[in-house]
């Protein structure tokens, strides 16, 4: 072997050990409290929350036509559903395109 790389692989060797010392195992295996433990104060208030859901939910007296339901879900059971006029995402006038014929 050349000298070269006797030296190369002396400095890798002490490069590797320098390096070990920067791991963070040493952290993971202490005992103490670990380093997210502020975050558990958070997750044991929603955990013990009495009523998460905002007092609008409870609302059960929701505005709805009978009759417009009705009709919708008798022609779901008879599979006369009919489909939608102009259920498009934008509010944009979209036309077809066009099409020319020549004569």
């Amino acid at each position: 072997m050349s000298r070269s790389r006797i030296k190369l692989g002396i400095f890798v060797l002490i490069a590797t050990t320098a390096l070990t010392g920067c791991s963070d195992l040493y952290l993971d295996r202490r005992e103490s409290i670990s380093v997210s433990a502020g975050e558990d104060v958070y997750s044991n208030q929603v955990a013990q929350m009495v009523d998460p859901w905002p007092p609008a939910s409870a609302n059960k007296n929701i505005a709805f036509d009978g009759q417009k339901m009705q009709s919708a879900v008798e022609r779901y059971r008879t599979n006369k559903v009919t489909t939608p006029v102009g259920a498009m995402t934008s509010s944009a006038g979209y036309q077809a395109a066009p099409t020319t014929t020549k004569p």
